[in-house]
Parts: structure tokens; sequence; C-alpha cells
């Protein structure tokens, strides 16, 4: 008999992965060797246990699921990303697969489809829940109707790092503290947001970043 299938959990809510971990222990070819409870601790949980499979949350502390993923994926390039979110949303769902998530989870159906999910994903096969095909299909059509390509993230990487943690209160030189950058870069990224995104002010960041799914209201 295989050894089973070694995951790294990360959700902010606490009850969130009790319950999850319920599910994913109940299972004899699957074990949660690590938790965490924001994406910066899930690239250090990843780096000490190295798991087969992470399933993250997408809207969490310090790195999001997505920005999450692509270091995950970028530092491990073995490892196997699943999304496990409460939100049924075309966008997060188009930039999970971009940033290299092998699948996308509804939390309302986690019991019925996480499982699954899990193993189709070492499996190498995509699991993306009915509403997700249906969109991935209607934006195929789209882009074959209209001769476009997937339109592209707004914003960079860091970009979205900078804004997330502006969003999220920091000051400048906590920031530049946070990502090993100086304050001076920090306020030439924040000014290069601003003018991208047609916003004024720290508020208006923030509110793009709580649409964004960057924080939660």
């Amino acid at each position: 008999m295989s050894a089973p299938i070694r995951i790294l959990l990360a959700d902010d809510h606490a009850l969130v992965r009790h319950g999850v971990r319920l599910i994913l222990d109940g299972e004899p070819d699957l074990t949660v060797v690590a938790e965490a409870s924001d994406g910066a601790e899930a690239l250090e949980q990843a780096r000490q246990h190295h798991p087969d499979l992470a399933i993250l949350d997408i809207a969490m502390p310090r790195l999001t699921g997505l920005q999450a993923t692509r270091e995950l994926v970028k530092q491990q390039p073995g490892l196997r990303v699943l999304i496990l979110t409460m939100y049924d949303n075309e966008q997060f769902f188009f930039e999970g697969l971009r940033a290299g998530a092998n699948g996308y989870v509804l939390k309302s159906v986690a019991d019925r489809d996480l499982v699954e999910a899990c193993r189709a994903a070492m499996r190498d096969e995509p699991f993306l829940y009915p509403g997700a095909v249906t969109a991935l299909i209607r934006n195929y059509l789209d882009r074959v109707r209209n001769g476009e390509p997937v339109p592209e993230r707004a914003i960079t990487g860091r970009e979205e790092e900078i804004l997330k943690l502006v969003a999220e209160g920091h000051s400048s030189k906590e920031i530049a503290e946070l990502l090993f950058i100086s304050i001076k870069t920090v306020e030439r990224h924040r000014s290069n947001l601003l003018q991208k995104l047609g916003l004024r002010d720290r508020l208006d960041l923030t509110r793009y970043a709580i649409r964004a799914g960057l924080i939660e209201p």
C-alpha cells in the first residue's frame, strides 16, 4: 500500500481548518501534515514539511491563496495546489488556474468534492466544480467569437502584494520591512497602483482590494 498523500492546509479560520481536516484525515490515503493561518505561514510550512499537496483558502492575511500558489509552484515545482474557497467567482477561478492551481473547490460542497479533488490533483488531473466548467466553456467561446485572449492581470504580482498590505493598514515602512525592499520602492509601487487603477488614495485602494478578494471586508 502506497504512503498517504501529505497535505498542507491553509485557512485563516481555525474552525474551517478543523472541519476540513476531519474530512481529509478520515480517508486512509490522505493525511494533513501541516496547517497555516495565512499565505506567508503556508510558504514557511511548505518549506518545512515538503507536502505533496497544498489546499489554500483565497482570502487570507499577509498573502492570499492566489499569491501563495504562485510562490509555492515556483519554489516546489512538484507540489500540487487546490484552491478551497467560499467564492463562486469566475475571476478568482481563472486567476487560480493562471497561478498554477490544479483545482478549485467550493467550501459549501467541500464534504462532497474535496477528497476527490485531492486524488485528481495527485493524478495531475484538473478538478473543477460544475459552475467553473460552465465558466471555462463560456469564456473560451467568447474568446473564439471575439478573437481575444484571456485578459492579463491588471497589476503585477509585486504590486498586488503591496496593495494587499496597504489595504490591511500597514505603513510604507512596515511594508518595506515585510518585503525586504526600500521605502522608496514601496512608494513608487503605490504611486503606480493609483495611476494604473485610476484611484486616488488609500481608501480607494482598500475598496479595490476588497473587490479583488485580497482582503475581507
